[in-house]
């Protein structure tokens, strides 16, 4: 789209052009432009974007049966006479960013069927997908010529269970200033919401098929079934006995692939040391293959161990499994992973046991690595784990942000605790990476796992001594300590009284540690009280942090979830 006319929007945003016409003819940049712009454009020039692109030749194919169209058409419709007469244009994407649906027009501006930064450049829709978080892009923030004239505000669209990206709504308007907030965002903020909300209701009728199903397939606890959709599973215990962590991760991935192709096939291939092998069928809803049902049956060879759970994927609560199933699914597709969380919650031990971990050379910033050998082994097409990138100097986290943008999908595993606020550098690799990123709970968040792990970080007993068990007021003592340590603390405590102890029996609350034994200073919480905390958390989770949508989904407002955050903090 071009115009000749100029708003007071327009001149507001005339040195931003005059900036992306420097850039565009490779001159000097002057001061004062927007780093995250400047680094949009570059990566619209590496992905070799011409600013001059008309519509492309070809379409990618749209997905011939897409639940979220399913679920967001008749929401958009109701809203798009909102959007007046031919001033808006309302849109639809999934995850890719494959345009899905549009509603209203713009005059001179032809429809986009995709809009992926490989596609078209910086977009508000590519920026959302990217920070999970409504994201505007005014004119010359653009990349492409036909788009210096528009402004577009975008929302993404989260998952009801696990809050995975599986679309965003856009509104896209005449160019109407370079400052937030769009006055499309309240408009694109309540189509999201509304999608979300017609999306939870329909995954429980999902939930009760794959339940129906993995009844059908389940005859007896001896047979090895898994009911997968890539959100929800269902195991019968002799598949939670058969399956590793690879093997269930592979068949997610597979699940995945059916319930978006719709063309499973009779054998899923497992990992080598997968130890058995798994046929799949589609399961069907309303039309729609909506997950798989697989059968496992080990392999013939009698000695083939059964796979052990390591410490790193010890747990059971819904964070943590989340957590571990995030960073499988990422970790199994390639490109760099970022592991963030407090120091303790197990980043490297997890690291350690994704696909290419085990083999991954290592590099510690906090012990002064050296980053050569990272850029060599990573060019190589070797995995590197990268441990404590906060630790990393201005130089080094510049080098490394130099190689993502010129091999965005090297074999890069790193960790990252946070604490101090970051300076630009780390803060530009931490946004490069936000969007392969898992954030580990820490060990207060999932007291329900403190069982599984005990059994876990329990040393093996001397022969002739029974192992480490605990009483029940011991665990409650376990469960509610806040753990500054997290697992590393737990496993240290463990550790000792295991090599220190001289009496038999379960370990009673009166052997514990001092700070352990005598509790936390702060109040506990009541029955509802944890419940209530529990489905804060849970909605945070799923809208990415989003205060405001969290507390939106859960029927309450800002102010009174801000409140009750405090109140559980003290």
């Amino acid at each position: 789209m071009t115009s000749t006319h100029h708003t007071p929007a327009d001149s507001a945003l005339t040195p931003l052009r005059r900036a992306r016409e420097r850039f565009l003819t490779g001159r000097p940049l002057p001061d004062g432009v927007p780093d995250e712009v400047v680094a949009a454009w570059r990566r619209a020039r590496f992905l070799g974007v011409p600013h001059d692109l008309g519509q492309p030749a070809t379409a990618p194919a749209r997905p011939a049966d897409s639940a979220l169209l399913g679920a967001a058409r008749p929401v958009l419709e109701r809203l798009a006479p909102a959007l007046g007469a031919g001033r808006s244009l309302l849109l639809l994407t999934d995850h890719r960013l494959r345009v899905l649906w549009t509603g209203g027009g713009i005059p001179g501006l032809e429809p986009c069927s995709d809009l992926s930064e490989q596609e078209v450049g910086n977009n508000s829709a590519a920026l959302a997908a990217r920070t999970r978080h409504r994201a505007e892009v005014h004119g010359p923030e653009h990349f492409l010529d036909r788009w210096q004239d528009l402004s577009a505000v975008s929302v993404p669209v989260l998952a009801p269970d696990g809050g995975q990206l599986v679309g965003t709504v856009s509104v896209v308007t005449e160019l109407c200033g370079g400052c937030p907030p769009h006055p499309g965002a309240a408009l694109a903020e309540a189509a999201a919401h509304a999608v979300e909300v017609v999306l939870l209701a329909r995954s429980h009728t999902t939930e009760r098929a794959l339940l129906d199903a993995y009844r059908r397939a389940t005859q007896g606890p001896d047979r090895a079934v898994a009911v997968l959709d890539g959100r929800n599973r269902l195991l019968s215990p002799a598949a939670e006995r058969l399956l590793s962590p690879q093997a269930l991760a592979a068949l997610e991935r597979r699940a995945v692939a059916v319930r978006r192709q719709g063309t499973p096939v009779d054998v899923v291939r497992l990992p080598e040391d997968a130890g058995c092998t798994a046929r799949v069928t589609p399961v069907r809803h309303e039309g729609a293959v909506i997950g798989l049902v697989a059968l496992l049956d080990p392999l013939a060879d009698p000695g083939c161990p059964e796979p052990r759970r390591s410490t790193s994927l010890a747990g059971s609560s819904v964070a943590w499994r989340h957590a571990v199933a995030r960073a499988l699914a990422l970790a199994g597709s390639g490109g760099p992973l970022l592991l963030a969380g407090e120091r303790g919650t197990g980043k490297t031990a997890l690291a350690r046991q994704l696909p290419g971990g085990r083999s991954a050379r290592v590099v510690d910033a906090a012990e002064g690595g050296e980053l050569s050998c990272v850029h060599a082994e990573l060019l190589r097409g070797k995995p590197v784990l990268l441990r404590h990138a906060e630790r990393l100097s201005q130089p080094g986290v510049a080098a490394l942000n130099s190689l993502l943008d010129t091999h965005p999908h090297a074999p890069l595993l790193v960790t990252y605790t946070p604490g101090a606020p970051p300076g630009p550098c780390l803060q530009r690799l931490l946004d490069t990476l936000a969007a392969r990123s898992v954030s580990l709970p820490a060990l207060r968040e999932r007291s329900e796992d403190m069982g599984e792990l005990l059994s876990t970080l329990a040393p093996r007993p001397v022969p002739g001594r029974a192992p480490l068990a605990w009483t029940l007021d011991a665990l409650r003592a376990l469960e509610q300590h806040p753990w500054p340590g997290n697992i590393t603390e737990l496993a240290h405590v463990v550790r000792t009284l295991a090599e220190h102890r001289r009496v038999s029996g379960p370990v009673r609350r009166a052997e514990l540690p001092d700070p352990v034994r005598e509790g936390p200073a702060e109040r506990r919480l009541s029955t509802i009280e944890h419940a209530e905390r529990a489905a804060i958390l849970d909605a945070l989770r799923r809208h990415g942090g989003n205060k405001a949508r969290a507390a939106a989904a859960l029927g309450i407002g800002r102010a009174t979830l801000y409140r009750k955050l405090r109140s559980y903090q003290g």
